[in-house]
């Protein structure tokens, strides 16, 4: 199982220095994946929890793959794919795959942002039709472009309609923050062509109780029993989301890069 991060591309403290720093401290603790997120107007919604400078991922993913050594693979988590043409979706996925070695993995999901959607003039209601439209279109202009090595595609949410989409349109399931046993039921329940979750990361000093805790929050025994259960249920890889919503977080990422190299270290010594 490939274990991945999710590096803020966004907020007060985060510039192409920051940006390389995060790459590098995932990079030298033995992760295999590193992830950004998408927002295109940073409305006033998104700007609570994920403000400016927010930075484009194709670009940033780009940018990364040229000051690391290769073996990262890249992705988004997720990309609002209702708020670009599909064709565009398509050119710019499969143009990273192939400059990267084919180390791209496209993150989708329908969005939550209604004020971002009214700014970019794309209907909020019609948001899960157009995903379902859209994904279809991209993967279409794949085969029109006689990619066979397209880019893996990882549908996020955990309702209904986006575990359908995930079962017919993805390549893996892809859900956010979810406890382990939401996840394991979702599991039984459907067939899925993958499964590579995205979990919080959010190390305690005590046990934190309960059968709500979302996968990846507790104390460092119950961090990388989660990632063992995830694992058991056939995770191909786990993303781990250090951030936590105070923008200020941006500012101080030692203390993300504390977990996770208290995680890495954990995790290896577990295998």
């Amino acid at each position: 199982m490939q274990l991945g991060v999710n590096v803020p591309n966004f907020g007060p403290g985060t510039d192409p220095g920051l940006l390389r720093d995060w790459a590098r401290v995932v990079e030298g603790l033995g992760f295999d994946l590193v992830m950004v997120s998408d927002h295109v107007a940073v409305t006033a919604d998104v700007a609570e929890r994920y403000p400016e400078p927010f930075y484009d991922p194709f670009a940033t993913l780009s940018w990364l793959a040229g000051v690391t050594d290769g073996r990262l693979r890249l992705g988004t988590t997720v990309l609002v794919l209702p708020y670009r043409n599909p064709l565009l979706v398509a050119r710019m996925s499969s143009s990273l795959h192939r400059l990267s070695g084919g180390q791209f993995v496209l993150g989708v999901g329908l969005g939550w942002a209604r004020q971002e959607f009214e700014a970019l003039g794309v209907p909020f209601g019609a948001r899960g039709r157009l995903t379902d439209e859209y994904l279809w279109a991209v993967r279409e202009s794949w085969v029109k472009q006689g990619d066979g090595a397209a880019a893996p595609v990882w549908v996020g949410g955990h309702s209904e309609a986006a575990i359908r989409r995930a079962a017919e349109l993805g390549d893996a399931w892809h859900p956010l923050r979810l406890p382990v046993e939401r996840m394991r039921s979702v599991l039984e329940r459907h067939e899925l062509p993958g499964f590579a979750p995205r979990v919080a990361l959010r190390l305690t000093d005590e046990p934190v109780p309960g059968p709500d805790r979302p996968a990846g929050v507790g104390d460092l025994e119950q961090v990388v029993a989660d990632l063992r259960e995830l694992h058991g249920l056939g995770a191909e890889a786990v993303v781990l989301d250090p951030y936590h919503g105070d923008p200020e977080e941006t500012r101080r990422p030692e203390t993300a890069w504390r977990a996770l190299t208290a995680v890495s270290e954990a995790w290896r010594r577990s295998s």
